[in-house]
């Protein structure tokens, strides 16, 4: 579904993978001299918090300061973006970009005050975790074709983590394509979304594998993933159950304000690519799916601009606005 790149394409060795000590050593200007802001668009305790804080530990032994992680929410991650988009380009201040601040929400919200390619410089990749469709363990509904026709023979409630997201996107698509009547009711975050599915006050929930892959209260009956993920070998993908336009996985990044110097931009980039690179930072996205090929970071700002476009078009077709 990318024809732009193969996402598969790991960097080579010693081109972005800098040992720390090689980092410290080619400082620009003495960069950093004190704490780093790491903004984090949503709320604490949710998936981009958790990839936030994973990295911002391995990269505070890296840099030789902390990257101090700030929880700044509102409007589906665009309140905290704009807040980077708009700070002084001086390294001290980076964001959590992620698909629904820089690619869905643009595309839904009638105002975002900040252009997703032009406002930012783009760092890297950090994460790419897919999403799954889940319905209660109690439900007698076994897989998506049970799902599907329990759906187009009636009303079915499904849960999102709240309009406008990524998840009420994927919603809309799955109902226009199937024919499943799919009644949305959005949430403010996916927590209480999935507390509501396992109780039984909705019926269904398209949300993140790191929200709801080990909880044996709810059945995964579909991922969004390209292939099947590790882990998680026995859900089928949208994919393979003739469902391609359901593949979209859920990504988050770093980046900073637009006008970054290259070698302050060049560094937050090596030192992420180190985190990423190391077994702890590996196992730990691995236990929701997120580990992600490591890239350059105009790759990333490529496939930001791209992501962009691809929900445009997702959201247009889908009819999904949000107030």
């Amino acid at each position: 579904m990318r024809g732009m790149t193969d996402r598969r394409t790991l960097l080579t060795a010693g081109t972005a993978l800098a040992a720390p000590p090689t980092l410290r050593a080619q400082e620009p200007g003495g960069w950093p001299a004190r704490p780093i802001r790491f903004v984090v668009p949503f709320p604490p305790g949710g998936t981009t918090d958790i990839v936030a804080r994973v990295y911002a530990q391995r990269m505070t032994g890296t840099l030789g300061q902390p990257l101090v992680v700030e929880n700044r929410t509102g409007a589906g991650g665009t309140v905290g973006s704009d807040a980077i988009a708009k700070a002084p380009p001086d390294g001290y201040a980076f964001v959590m970009s992620n698909i629904a601040s820089h690619a869905v929400g643009p595309n839904v919200y009638p105002r975002v005050p900040y252009d997703s390619v032009r406002d930012f410089t783009h760092i890297a990749l950090l994460a790419d975790v897919p999403s799954v469709l889940v319905v209660a363990a109690a439900s007698p509904v076994q897989d998506l074709a049970g799902f599907l026709a329990a759906a187009r023979a009636r009303p079915v409630t499904i849960a999102s983590p709240g309009n406008g997201t990524t998840s009420h996107v994927l919603t809309t698509t799955l109902a226009r394509l199937t024919g499943a009547q799919l009644t949305h009711v959005p949430y403010r975050g996916s927590a209480p979304g999935i507390a509501d599915v396992m109780a039984g006050t909705v019926e269904a929930m398209i949300t993140t594998l790191a929200e709801a892959g080990r909880n044996d209260r709810v059945r995964l009956l579909a991922i969004t993933s390209e292939g099947r993920t590790p882990g998680w070998d026995a859900v089928p993908t949208f994919a393979e159950l003739g469902l391609p336009s359901m593949t979209a996985p859920t990504w988050f990044g770093l980046s900073g304000p637009p006008g970054l110097p290259d070698a302050i931009a060049d560094r937050m980039s090596a030192a992420a690519l180190d985190a990423l690179s190391t077994e702890v930072v590996r196992a730990r996205l691995a236990e929701f799916g997120a580990v992600p090929p490591a890239h350059d970071r105009a790759w990333y700002a490529r496939y930001v601009a791209e992501e962009l476009a691809r929900w445009g078009r997702a959201a247009r077709e889908a009819g999904v606005r949000a107030d």
